[in-house]
């Protein structure tokens, strides 16, 4: 394998499996929490719509400025809408999977906010441990939501309660 194949292994089998978790959820639930503290779910759905977008910006682009940067919308009109936003943020990241140079990947990327710099990190740790762990970890979330909803939790990594099929992909 080389570098490129490594660091994308697992990236089309984390954003089926995510997308098998959106399709789960149920619209007349969006608004639900599981805790005054939690995120609605329909607004917990939206961010991990989204992540593959943040994937995309650290792969792309040496930086983000939150000054001029696309934001979501607040609120989801529809499980349709969640699917499409989510493919849509999908094809962007491939196209820059497919056009991205490994060379690159310990190059600075940096958060700003205009003049304003938050932090800077080698492009390797944005994308790995900043945008797709961090899809995975609210997917989690997100299975839990089902769980404490009675709603079957897709199969994930092997098998749920609910789902008694092992996918080892």
């Amino acid at each position: 394998m080389d570098l490129k194949e490594i660091l994308f292994s697992d990236l089309d089998r984390e954003l089926k499996v995510t997308r098998s978790v959106l399709e789960a959820l149920p619209e007349d639930k969006y608004g639900w929490k599981p805790h005054a503290k939690s995120m609605a779910m329909g607004n917990l759905a939206l961010h991990v719509a989204y992540l593959p977008q943040w994937m995309q910006f650290a792969l792309a682009q040496d930086e983000l400025d939150a000054a001029n940067a696309p934001r979501p919308p607040k609120e989801l009109k529809s499980k349709a809408d969640l699917l499409e936003r989510f493919d849509s943020n999908v094809a962007a990241l491939k196209e820059a999977v497919a056009k991205f140079d490994p060379a690159t990947i310990n190059r600075p990327w940096t958060m700003r906010n205009g003049a304003q710099v938050f932090v800077t990190r080698p492009k390797w740790m944005v994308y790995r441990t900043w945008s797709l762990n961090h899809m995975v970890h609210h997917r989690g979330q997100l299975c839990l939501y089902l769980r404490l909803l009675d709603v079957p939790v897709p199969t994930v990594y092997f098998n749920t309660a609910d789902r008694q099929e092992f996918v080892f992909e």
